[in-house]
């Protein structure tokens, strides 16, 4: 299991550091991204030099409702009044707008 703490103190940067030669990281490739996923800093390298990182995917929640609002009061668009027509979700207004009406 790859832990922080390698066999080789000289290949870890700081903190929590895995570094992976290419061929390690292909044979350990599930190791490696199970300490990604832990939170660990996994970079394997290509000719000793940092090649790539793997990290672990954010996790989206939707839409920050309270960061929009923050954002509209800041560009001063929080008192803007949009009208849209009452057709804006029919396809043909969205062909009539796009310019593709035969």
């Amino acid at each position: 299991m790859l832990a922080c703490i390698l066999a080789d103190p000289s290949r870890r940067r700081w903190g929590c550091t895995v570094e992976l030669s290419i061929r390690e990281a292909k044979a350990r490739f599930t190791e490696a991204a199970a300490a990604a996923a832990r939170g660990e800093r996994v970079v394997v390298t290509k000719h000793g030099r940092p090649f790539i990182e793997l990290v672990p995917v954010q996790k989206t929640s939707g839409m920050d409702f309270e960061k929009a609002a923050m954002v509209r009061r800041e560009l001063g668009l929080d008192g803007l009044d949009i009208r849209l027509p009452p057709d804006f979700d029919d396809p043909a207004f969205s062909r009539q707008v796009l310019g593709l009406l035969d």
